[in-house]
C-alpha cells in the first residue's frame, strides 16, 4: 500500500518538480517527458471529457461525410482522377461495408443539385456548409484542448478547411500512384511469384499507413488556432494514423465474422459498426490532439500542485529577481532573455515565468521587444532602471486590476480605505500599525 502511495506521490508531485534543464541525460529527459505526458492526457482525458466531445464530433460527422466526401469527388473529378478516388474507397474500411455504390450515388445527386437550374446557390451554399460545419466542430474541440479562446477569423477558417479537403484526394492520387510504381518495380526486379506478392502487399500497406500518417500530422499542425509545433504533431499523428489504420482492420474483421447476420438484418448489419467506427475515430482523433498539447506544454506544468499553493511573498521574491536579472543585463548592455530564456537561466518553472512577466508588462513596469525575424519576444525595462524602486513594484502590482467597484460602500469602509491607501503611499512600517487603529 505505501509502494502505491509514493507512485501517487511522485505522479503528483515530485516528477513536476523537476525543469526539463535539471536532468543529466537525454534519456532521463526523455523518460519523464514521456511519463508526465501519459499523465497530462489521462488527466485531460477525464477533465476535459474527451469521450462527451467525440460523440459530438461522431454526430457531426455522421451528417457531414456525403458533403465531404461530395466535395472530395468534385475536386477529384476536376483533376480527372474520380475513378482513383472510388477505388480507393472500395478498397477502405467502407468498401467493405458494400455502401460505396450507394454512396457515389448519393454523392452524384448532391453535385447534380449544385449544378442544376434555381438550386445551384442553395445547393452550393448547402454542401459547404456542411463541410464548414464539421471542420468547425473539430476546430472548436481541438481549441479547448490547446485552451485557445479565440477561433480564426471566417476567412481563414475557409481557406485552411478547403485546403485540408484538396489534401485528402491529393494523398490518395499519391498513393496510388506510388502503389502502381511499387507494383511495376517489383515485378521487374522479382520473379517469384510468392515473394512478389508479399513485398508488394506489404509496400501498399506500408503507403497506406504513412499517408494516413501524413494526414493526422497534417490535422493537428493546421487545425488549433495556435502554433503548434511539427515535433508536437509528428509522435500523435504516427500513433494515431496506426491506431486508426488497425482499427479500419479491426472493423473489416467483424464485418466478415457478422456476415450471416446479414441474411437477417440486410445493410443494416454494418450499420453498429459503421457507427462504432466513426465514434472510435472521432475520440483518436480528440485523444491525438490531447497528446500533441500535452508534448508541447509538457513544461507548463512544471511545480504545478506547489504554484497553486505558492505564498504572496515567495510570488513577490520571484517577481523581483526576474527584474532584477532583466535590469542588470539592460545596463550591462547584453541581449535581451525572452521567457524560455530566463526559465532555463535558474531552473525555474516556466508557467510562473510567463505569468509574472505578463503581470510586469501590464503594470507598465517591462516592455516587450520581438526579436528581428523571430516570433519570440524579449523583456526590457520600460521605466528608467533607476526610478524602479521595489515599492513602487509592489506598489503596482497590488494595484493591478479593477478597485473601487462596490456600489454602496458604507462610509466606514471608505475611511478604512483612504487611510489604508495613505499608509501605503507614505511607505510606512506597516507591522506598526495595528488593524483596528486604521
Amino acid at each position: 500500500m505505501k509502494k502505491f502511495s509514493d507512485i501517487v506521490h511522485f505522479l503528483r508531485y515530485d516528477m513536476w518538480r523537476r525543469t526539463t534543464t535539471e536532468f543529466d541525460s537525454f534519456f532521463q529527459r526523455l523518460g519523464y517527458a514521456i511519463i508526465r505526458t501519459i499523465v497530462l492526457v489521462v488527466r485531460g482525458f477525464a477533465s476535459k471529457n474527451l469521450n462527451d466531445k467525440a460523440k459530438s464530433l461522431t454526430y457531426s460527422l455522421i451528417f457531414a461525410i456525403v458533403p465531404i466526401l461530395a466535395m472530395i469527388v468534385a475536386v477529384a473529378k476536376g483533376f480527372g482522377v474520380a475513378d482513383i478516388i472510388e477505388k480507393q474507397l472500395n478498397a477502405s474500411f467502407i468498401g467493405e461495408t458494400g455502401m460505396v455504390p450507394t454512396i457515389m450515388a448519393m454523392v452524384e445527386r448532391y453535385l447534380e443539385t449544385t449544378q442544376g437550374g434555381l438550386f445551384i446557390g442553395i445547393g452550393l451554399l448547402i454542401l459547404l456548409w456542411a463541410v464548414y460545419s464539421f471542420f468547425q466542430s473539430v476546430e472548436s474541440a481541438f481549441n479547448q484542448i490547446w485552451n485557445v479562446k479565440k477561433s480564426r477569423s471566417i476567412l481563414r477558417q475557409a481557406t485552411t478547411y478547403i485546403a485540408i479537403v484538396v489534401l485528402i484526394p491529393v494523398l490518395i492520387v499519391c498513393s496510388a500512384g506510388i502503389d502502381i510504381f511499387i507494383h511495376s518495380t517489383v515485378e521487374s526486379s522479382l520473379h517469384m511469384e510468392a515473394l512478389h506478392d508479399y513485398v508488394h502487399t506489404s509496400g501498399v500497406k506500408f503507403l497506406q499507413f504513412f499517408m494516413c500518417w501524413l494526414f493526422f500530422i497534417t490535422m493537428y499542425v493546421a487545425i488549433p488556432n495556435t502554433k503548434v509545433r511539427f515535433i508536437s504533431a509528428l509522435i500523435p499523428g504516427i500513433l494515431m494514423g496506426t491506431l486508426f489504420q488497425l482499427l479500419q482492420m479491426l472493423s473489416v474483421y467483424l464485418i466478415a465474422m457478422l456476415s450471416r447476420t446479414s441474411i437477417v438484418y440486410g445493410a443494416f448489419a454494418t450499420l453498429p459498426i459503421l457507427m462504432t467506427m466513426l465514434q472510435y475515430t472521432s475520440l483518436l482523433i480528440l485523444i491525438g490532439a490531447e497528446m500533441s498539447y500535452a508534448i508541447q506544454n509538457n513544461e507548463e506544468f512544471e511545480y504545478e500542485q506547489d504554484l497553486n499553493s505558492m505564498s504572496r511573498r515567495y510570488k513577490d521574491f520571484i517577481m523581483l529577481y526576474l527584474l532584477h536579472v532583466i535590469i542588470k543585463r539592460f545596463e550591462a548592455d547584453e541581449e535581451p532573455l525572452t521567457a524560455h530564456e530566463l526559465a532555463i537561466r535558474d531552473h525555474l518553472p516556466i508557467r510562473l515565468v510567463n505569468q509574472l512577466l505578463g503581470r510586469m508588462v501590464e503594470t507598465g513596469i517591462l516592455r516587450e521587444v520581438y526579436v528581428e525575424d523571430e516570433e519570440e519576444k524579449t523583456y526590457q525595462p520600460a521605466l528608467d532602471s533607476h526610478k524602479i524602486s521595489v515599492g513602487m513594484v509592489i506598489d503596482r502590482i497590488d494595484a493591478q486590476g479593477t478597485e473601487e467597484f462596490l456600489q454602496a460602500p458604507t462610509l466606514e469602509m471608505e475611511a478604512f480605505w483612504t487611510n489604508y491607501l495613505k499608509l501605503k503611499k507614505a511607505h510606512s512600517s506597516l507591522d506598526k500599525i495595528l488593524v483596528n487603529e486604521l
